[in-house]
């Protein structure tokens, strides 16, 4: 069972709690206290003390250990982040809901041009917590409450834990630590600024909210993406009164930037966090979670006390401006009606920082597909209609030219092709020819194809590959089209139209050296094992479509919204190209399935 499945139960009891403008905050502007000095820092010492070697447990199989790339918190939970960034805004705005009034919508022929009043574009949030200290606490509602301590770290570091960029070690907790009402007796000291009690965490995606909310049961000091081997050091001492960990000047991936932190969990369930006062990495995320919940408080962790309710708390600090795509959705339907299927965004400035474009599912009621059931559409300020929406950024990334090539082997109107396309693909796992449940067929975050599949050229990452014979495959297309495989997920063909494909296993000897993860790329060739693949092998493992393709829309219905800084008028220039790309895209997508389903961008 991969963590997708597992995490539905309790997201969809979890979102009927998550109302817009609920989070904590600093509600009546009074700014928090001047924090204490700087903590007296040990990382610093010359003499750091040792001991005995700490004992490493051997965790129960059934919490075996999973490889970097498996643990998939990523696109289809996505939806947890933009719930997150607009309950935080909301409550850092006195308390009062962000405005969603349409006064300043206006329609430029087909494109919906919204200008942010200060309510679409989240500011920066600063890390603030240098030199202070944080103990949760636990509440009766079964989660924690945030107080400010003293910020003076402990002075025994204990034994250094050797971790590598993306690593973990499990360790013996010496007491049962109560924790969201489970005790646990095993901790994984996580490279990343974290640990994670009953499954390590090895994976290499965001380090977002997502990740904290969707992924194993998480106390994060300083969630991000950490690499101790480019720098720094990560201690542990474990007692019979406390198990606290370190990070010692631990620098950023890539970066010369560095975190000091410690954690402390104690036999009585509170958790200690305390920050040197010299942490110079901005973007973090800081609080705790039970695991596989979509129930949370985002809060000020700057106020003196928080209340954190039932679920997880802490917040997100971010260097850079993220776009509030609640806000937006929410202003879109102020003066439009709530007629489509899927927005796609554009804005005038860049702000996403960690992808290129993203598409958030908000709701999905189709069965077989490899996707939870779940609606949380009300949130974004639709009644049922909306399913997804589509973030594209900012419009000088694109070429004038919506078919010119400029991003690997993508154009503009593949890229979009590939966003919209995540509302239905790519999640399949299938049975293999071992007759096991298999995820070879998909590559990057688990939600695109793998390199190594003859996808007949999906606008979803995918290649064509062609077997030369012998064991020798060459990739001769890609991003060109949604395949008929595809095209059964979008319930434009039933199963029987499907044909065979394959994918090639244990791939070597790439001629450049690529792997499943990697984007694709034509004139790539390579050996390794074909293993042909039925519809019916992927029905095994998803069971049928449902809706079927006998009562599935043939119609698309979006809408192309532009969203304009604040200070910033509209560049009538960036529209007209928003506007070139939305009819070009209509002819690419008629033609990317096969002239069995339509996009209709019309607003009215």
């Amino acid at each position: 069972m991969t963590v997708r499945r597992a995490l539905a139960p309790v997201l969809l009891a979890a979102w009927g709690c998550v109302a817009c403008g609920s989070g904590s905050g600093n509600g009546n502007g009074t700014p928090p206290p001047t924090p204490a000095p700087g903590p007296t820092n040990p990382c610093l010492s010359s003499s750091l003390e040792s001991g005995p070697d700490l004992a490493v447990s051997a965790p129960d199989p059934a919490l075996t250990l999973r490889k970097r790339g498996k643990i998939d918190y990523n696109p289809r939970w996505r939806v947890l982040d933009a719930l997150w960034t607009h309950r935080q805004r909301a409550g850092r705005t006195l308390g009062e809901a962000v405005s969603t009034g349409g006064s300043s919508n206006v329609d430029v022929g087909e494109v919906a041009v919204l200008q942010d009043e200060g309510d679409l574009i989240a500011p920066a949030n600063t890390f603030d917590l240098e030199g202070v200290g944080l103990r949760f606490t636990r509440n009766g509602a079964g989660g924690y409450d945030v107080a400010r301590i003293d910020a003076a770290f402990r002075s025994t570091l204990g034994n250094q834990v050797t971790l590598t960029d993306d690593d973990s070690e499990p360790l013996n907790v010496p007491f049962s630590f109560p924790f969201y009402g489970q005790s646990q007796s095993i901790a994984f000291v996580n490279s990343d600024g974290n640990v994670t009690f009953e499954e390590e965490d090895r994976a290499s995606s965001e380090r977002n909210v997502a990740r904290l909310l969707t992924g194993p049961p998480r106390v994060a000091p300083f969630l991000a993406d950490l690499d101790p081997s480019a720098g720094g050091r990560v201690f542990a001492h474990v007692a019979a009164d406390q198990y606290t960990v370190t990070w010692c000047g631990v620098r950023g991936f890539d970066s010369p930037r560095t975190a000091t932190v410690q954690l402390t969990l104690l036999p009585d369930g509170a958790i200690e966090m305390k920050y040197t006062d010299s942490i110079t990495l901005p973007d973090a995320v800081v609080g705790v979670s039970p695991g596989r919940t979509g129930e949370f408080s985002a809060v000020n962790l700057g106020d003196t006390t928080v209340a954190g309710g039932a679920g997880a708390v802490g917040e997100r600090f971010a260097q850079s401006p993220q776009l509030d795509t609640v806000a937006v959705t929410r202003k879109f339907y102020a003066t439009h009606r709530d007629d489509f299927d899927q927005l796609i965004i554009w804005t005038d400035a860049r702000l996403i920082q960690d992808a290129f474009a993203y598409e958030v599912t908000v709701a999905n009621q189709i069965r077989g597909i490899g996707l939870d059931l779940f609606d949380v559409s009300r949130d974004f300020g639709s009644a049922g209609q909306l399913e997804s929406y589509t973030v594209m950024d900012f419009i000088s990334k694109y070429p004038d030219n919506p078919r010119q090539k400029f991003l690997g082997e993508n154009n503009t109107v593949s890229v979009l092709g590939q966003e919209v396309g995540h509302r239905w693909l790519a999640f399949f796992d299938f049975r293999n020819h071992e007759g096991r449940g298999s995820d070879a067929l998909l590559g990057r975050d688990r939600a695109h194809w793998s390199f190594f599949v003859d996808s007949d050229a999906s606008v979803m990452e995918g290649n064509d590959i062609e077997d030369l014979g012998g064991g020798s495959f060459q990739t001769v297309a890609a991003v060109e089209r949604y395949s008929l495989l595809d095209q059964y997920a979008m319930g434009l063909v039933p199963a029987s139209e499907v044909p065979p494909f394959f994918y090639v296993e244990n791939p070597v000897n790439s001629s450049p050296s690529r792997d499943r993860d990697d984007p694709p790329q034509v004139g790539v060739r390579f050996n390794g094992t074909r293993r042909d693949v039925l519809i019916q092998d992927i029905i095994a493992e998803q069971g049928n479509r449902v809706p079927s393709s006998g009562s599935s829309p043939r119609v698309h219905r979006q809408a192309f919204v532009f969203v304009v800084g604040a200070g910033r008028t509209m560049d009538s220039a960036h529209v007209d190209k928003v506007d070139r790309i939305r009819r070009e895209w209509e002819t690419f997508f008629r033609e990317a399935t096969d002239r069995r389903m339509r996009a209709e961008t019309a607003l009215r």
